[in-house]
Formats: C-alpha cells, structure tokens, sequence
C-alpha cells in the first residue's frame, strides 16, 4: 500500500469493522429525510406524487449508499473524511428540508445540494489520494457524477420536464455503479478496486434500517400525542408499534441476513452482492415510508374508509416483504415461499376488507404480519442451516 497521505486515509481491513460513532452520527440526517419525505408522499398520495416521493427518496438514498461505501474503504477519524462526512451529512440535511416543495420552488435546493455532495466529495478526495490507484476510481465516478449533475441541475430549472430529467439522473447515477463507472479513456473500475468489507457493510444497512423504523415511530407517535388518547387511536397507535416490531423482525430473521458472510465468501465480485444489496433496501425503507404514512393516517381517522389511505396501509408490508424476498434470493439463491404467500394474502386481505375502516384493515395486516413471522420460526427449525458457497 501506499505510504504517505492516501495510506493514512484507507481504513485497514483487519481492523475492526464496526461502525465508527461518526458514521452513527451520519446516520441522523437520515431520519430528517425520511420524516420530510413522509410528509410529502401524504401531501400527494396519487400515482404520479408516490412516484415523485420514490424519486426523491432515491437521490436521497444514493447519498447515504454512496457514503456508507465511502465509509467501507476510508478511515471515518481522520480529519479529512470527518469533515467528509460532516459535507454530506450537512447536504443531506439540506435537501431533506427541500424534499416536500421539492418540485413547487425548491428544486434548485434539493438538486444543488445532490450535486455539490458527490462533486465535494471529489474534490476533497482526488488531491489526497494522488499517488494513489484508488485515485483513478475517484476520478471515474466524478466524472459520472457531474454528467447526471447536468440533468439534476437542468432539471431544476426547467419545470414541465424536471420529473423526466431528474428520472433520467436517478437511473444514470443507479446504472453506472452496476457498470463499474466505465469512461472513455480511463476503462472502468475492477471489482478488486471497489472490494469492501462485508460485516462492515451488512451492519451499516442494519442501522440505517432501525433509523427507518425509529422514523415511523416517532410520526406516529407524535401524530397520536396530537390527536388525542381515545380508544380508537390508541388502538391504532398499538397496532403501529407491533407493525414495526414485526418489520424489525422480519428484517433480522433469520438473517439480517447474513449478508456480511455472504459477501466475504464470494471475495472481490461479493462487491456486486453489496451493491445489490443497496438496491434492495431502498425498496424495503420505501416500504417503512409508506407504513408510516399509513399508520399516521391511520391514527388520524381510525374509523375512515379512505381507499387511498388502504392502498398506502397496504404498499408498506408488500413493498418490504417483495425487497426482502428479491434480498433472499440474491443472498441465498431461494426463494422465501411463505413470504410471498404472505405477501399476496396481505394484498388479497385488503382488497376483500375494502369496505372496512382502516383500523379493521390494519388488524388484519398485523395478524399476517405475526403469522408470517411465525412461519419464518418454523421454517428455520425446519430446513438446517445451508452452508454459503
């Protein structure tokens, strides 16, 4: 390895991986987003809003992915990535304050503040790594960074066309990472060079999955202090919290997923299960966003018969259970049978309780919920642990 600057930067690989108490502090701007991002999904619940929200929460996201990477490979205690971090975690912030006017005059915000943390965290990156390979790979993704940029940036400005740009920008930036940033003249990136620390990188999904579920916690529960204390909302605020018990443990068993295992057994192309891996759990905190719009409106109205209002009850557990499920597989190489099923009935159920109020529907949900988490207890006393490749 290198001597000199770029050495002290890298993080050792026998080290300890853990999470380090700034990228726990990181991790805080997070919850900002997902609550502003709450509350512009219940802003607009219509098809095109969801998809507004999705976008957004998938800028948002990559933010987060990008730096959890970053993170992986560089040593957060030095000075240099500490005030790394603190650049993000502050653009973060910004754009999860932008996030609910986002496309209604605050776009320049929100795009500026993507664009000024990836291009920030090149410029701060590339002088200090000079000497170094991982220079080279810098430079690739900063040259791709500033290409989706364009979009963002035109995006914000020209408002018919800033959903079409800003979907563009999104997929660009997505793409290229599964690409390896290939650019002309500078080959892409090998998977040796983008290797990372599995148990590192499973824990920080785990936390940043947990600070989902705090995040539809808090809502509700501020949503029910604001309300009142009466039986149907207190019904409503409990059917939440075993809601989001039953999330955390369909998250971590079995597995959480042995994830970090699974991308140390495969060496250097483990790196495409990490990657993967951040894909998929986009869906499942899409998931916990929209189970906490519903519980929220839930609690508000628990007698309502809002149709809207259902369909976001119901696009919660079926968003999360369909990444965990695409996440086993990826994982395991099987198919989670019984979380499917699960998943269908959670849809079927709600369709035929169409004309029940939401707190019926969310009753119902929760019981299939547990009985989906029970059957993973059974299934894994069942079944002997498969050995990873």
């Amino acid at each position: 390895m290198s001597s000199g600057l770029p050495a002290r930067l890298l993080r050792r690989r026998e080290v300890s991986r853990r999470a380090s108490f700034l990228e726990l502090f990181f991790d805080l701007a997070f919850i900002l987003a997902l609550n502003r991002l709450s509350q512009a999904l219940e802003d607009d619940l219509s098809v095109d809003g969801a998809f507004r929200t999705a976008l957004l929460l998938a800028a948002i996201w990559w933010v987060w992915f990008v730096t959890a990477w970053s993170t992986d490979w560089f040593e957060p205690r030095t000075p240099l990535i500490t005030a790394l971090l603190l650049w993000v975690m502050f653009g973060g912030m910004l754009m999860a304050a932008a996030a609910p006017t986002a496309y209604a005059g605050h776009a320049l915000v929100f795009a500026g503040a993507y664009v000024a943390i990836h291009l920030g965290r090149a410029a701060l990156l590339l002088p200090a790594l000079r000497g170094h390979p991982l220079q080279l790979r810098t430079l690739r993704v900063a040259i791709w960074f500033a290409v989706s940029g364009v979009l963002w940036l035109v995006g914000a400005f020209v408002g018919p066309a800033q959903v079409v740009l800003w979907t563009a920008a999104v997929v660009l930036d997505y793409s290229m990472a599964r690409l390896r940033w290939p650019t002309p003249a500078l080959g892409r990136s090998s998977w040796e060079n983008l290797q990372i620390i599995g148990e590192h990188l499973s824990e920080r999904y785990q936390k940043i999955f947990i600070i989902a579920l705090g995040e539809l916690i808090l809502t509700a529960g501020i949503t029910y202090s604001e309300r009142g204390f009466d039986l149907g909302r207190s019904l409503a605020f409990a059917l939440m919290f075993i809601n989001a018990v039953s999330l955390g443990r369909l998250y971590l068993v079995p597995g959480g997923m042995r994830l970090g295992a699974a991308i140390e057994a495969l060496g250097p192309p483990g790196s495409k299960l990490g990657l993967l891996a951040g894909y998929l759990h986009l869906v499942m905190i899409a998931g916990v966003v929209a189970t906490g719009v519903g519980s929220r409106l839930m609690i508000m109205e628990p007698f309502s018969h809002d149709r809207v209002a259902l369909v976001t009850m119901v696009a919660g557990p079926a968003l999360f259970l369909s990444g965990w499920i695409l996440f086993a597989l990826a994982v395991h190489r099987r198919i989670s049978w019984h979380r499917l099923i699960g998943m269908l009935a959670v849809v079927v159920a709600a369709v035929a309780g169409r004309d029940q109020s939401l707190l019926v529907n969310s009753a119902i949900i929760t019981g299939l919920l547990i009985l989906i988490a029970h059957s993973d207890t059974l299934a894994s006393r069942a079944r002997p642990a498969r050995r990873l490749p």
